[in-house]
């Protein structure tokens, strides 16, 4: 009976330590940096098809009907649907991605930018795929997240002396980003096996074939051999498992988010996925423990601040 309670204890205390163990904010506080960068580049894609893809003038006049709510699904464009509401909700997404990456009122613009997305993304869904819906989720995390309390104008206005520390808290939104991660790569994993190509070894061969996503060329010897074509199928299976599972392993860890990084470069490289692998890749930030993060953090400011004071104060007159 006093074993089981002692493990019952043990048990509980690793839970809480899991969950709820104050950590340095150093990680959290370049993903949001990540993360926010992300966003304003994805805003900004948006910008040449506005009126194409939103407005009332373009390919689809009205948001479509899923369901029985109004308008199909909630969205702002979906109740506003003028020209002009599609630029006030592009504007504040613009601004609340910029407020991101300054850090300054950074949970209230993780929820402008969470709207904004859903705004979007509800007017016209059928040209977005799986990265830009991951960006919605993350924004949602980021709403519960104290992401500003270092790296931030925030931290900042508060003390200037304390803008380089990184002062500990609660991990529970940190993990539940990480959990994201792990299930985003579990899902993938069921949704691939659940099919054919995955099966028979030939998916990765038939997607480098398809030329309307081609970004650069890929060698014909590597998209017509059955050897590779199998190797890469299934050794992408492997890999994002282990993704799934083996990441939370801090001695493996490192390796199998290299071979994470290892696929989404080769992704990029090979197929237009839009923002699919920089949302993901933005996540990897959080597996590097906090104090990695600051050693890294503090480092590239002493150099930056080296480079800056080797620097001429002046410019040397034409004269000299």
């Amino acid at each position: 009976m006093t074993r089981g309670r002692e493990r019952l204890a043990d048990a509980v205390a690793a839970w809480n330590r899991f969950w709820f163990e104050p950590v340095s904010t150093a990680s959290l506080g370049v993903f949001r940096i990540v993360f926010g960068l992300v966003l304003f580049l994805w805003t900004l894609s948006l910008l040449p098809d506005l009126s194409a893809f939103f407005t009332q003038g373009g390919i689809l006049p009205r948001q479509p009907h899923f369901g029985g709510l109004v308008g199909g699904a909630w969205g702002f464009l979906g109740y506003f649907p003028s020209h002009t509401a599609v630029l006030v909700v592009w504007a504040a997404l613009l601004v609340s991605s910029i407020a991101l990456v300054l850090g300054l009122f950074s949970q209230l613009a993780a929820a402008v930018a969470l709207l904004a997305l859903l705004s979007f993304q509800r007017r016209d869904p059928f040209v977005f795929n799986s990265g830009d819906l991951l960006l919605r989720v993350l924004a949602f995390y980021l709403i519960l997240a104290p992401s500003s309390a270092s790296l931030s104008v925030r931290s900042l206005l508060r003390d200037r002396g304390k803008r380089w520390t990184f002062p500990a808290r609660s991990a529970w939104p940190m993990r539940l980003i990480q959990i994201q991660f792990s299930a985003l790569y579990l899902f993938a994993v069921w949704g691939k096996v659940r099919g054919v190509t995955w099966n028979n070894g030939t998916a990765v061969s038939l997607a480098l074939r398809i030329t309307d996503l081609e970004r650069f060329p890929v060698p014909a010897f590597v998209t017509h051999s059955l050897l590779l074509s199998n190797v890469l199928t299934f050794g992408t299976l492997v890999l994002e498992l282990s993704l799934a599972i083996l990441v939370w392993n801090r001695r493996l860890r490192p390796w199998i988010l290299l071979g994470g990084l290892t696929l989404h470069l080769g992704i990029e490289y090979s197929i237009r996925v839009g923002f699919f692998s920089v949302a993901v890749l933005s996540m990897y930030v959080l597996w590097v423990p906090p104090e990695r993060m600051e050693a890294v953090v503090l480092a590239l400011r002493r150099r930056l601040s080296r480079s800056r004071s080797a620097m001429p104060a002046t410019a040397p007159s034409a004269g000299s």
